[in-house]
């Protein structure tokens, strides 16, 4: 069959009549509300902006309790402090306390963060759908992610993926959280094990505390103990 622009054109209208109907947009600062506003403007979507998580929350509740819930969340993960109290501060808190409330909205994470840890917490405990990656390439980011959700697929932006694939930070457990929070923090092998003991948490011996981070080191592909923070904290362990 011949492909004619009206056809084209055709086919384009039914895709986007095949989108999500209500959207949510969590984000404080206006420069980016204007990227995802022009990308959301060729969609027939209904769009709602708030510039705080609480607000946000509020507006999830009031959907569900109209039996007009919001479809798709976009969300920042930092949001700036001011004057006004916040009860959730974080676009982390939001996006848990979101799925909590509506285990079937699909959520976009929209963020600066470009650690491993944080992003792989994201889709691996609060099950996010997509991950842009704040930048130049704004806009047609955002329509791809929100086209591909919609689709039931998962989006990350491709300079991050390899952070997903990735699964070498799989073999990290809380113990080792804990451990190298201490370490970075000056705490010494000695009295690393000290406060093991003193809050039972287990294996607590000197000699484990120091296999453990040679296991760490090795994971990590660290050369010492400092450069194993640095790596930890660059990866957003600690």
């Amino acid at each position: 069959m011949t492909r004619t622009p009206e056809r084209d054109s055709a086919r384009k209208s039914i895709f986007l009549f095949d989108m999500f109907k209500k959207i949510l947009v969590a984000e404080d600062f206006d420069t980016y509300n204007v990227a995802i506003a022009e990308a959301l403007k060729n969609f027939p979507i209904e769009s709602e902006h708030v510039s705080y998580c609480d607000e946000a929350l509020i507006r999830i509740k009031k959907g569900l309790q109209s039996e007009e819930p919001y479809e798709l969340l976009i969300s920042d993960l930092s949001f700036k402090p001011d004057d006004k109290r916040a009860m959730v501060k974080s676009g982390f808190a939001l996006i848990k306390e979101a799925k909590r409330l509506s285990p079937d909205l699909r959520v976009i994470a929209y963020s600066i963060e470009n650690r491993t840890h944080p992003i792989r917490q994201l889709f691996d405990e609060l099950e996010i759908d997509g991950y842009v990656l704040k930048g130049r390439n704004n806009i047609p980011e955002l329509k791809k992610a929100i086209q591909s959700v919609h689709q039931g697929k998962r989006y990350l932006s491709p300079e991050i993926a390899h952070l997903v694939q990735d699964r070498s930070l799989e073999e990290i457990e809380d113990y080792d959280v804990h451990l190298l929070k201490l370490l970075s923090n000056g705490t010494s092998q000695v009295d690393i094990s000290l406060k093991f003991q003193k809050d039972n948490i287990s294996p607590n011996s000197i000699s484990s505390v120091e296999k453990r981070l040679n296991r760490l080191k090795t994971i990590l592909e660290a050369n010492n103990n400092v450069h194993l923070v640095a790596i930890a904290k660059d990866l957003g362990l600690i």
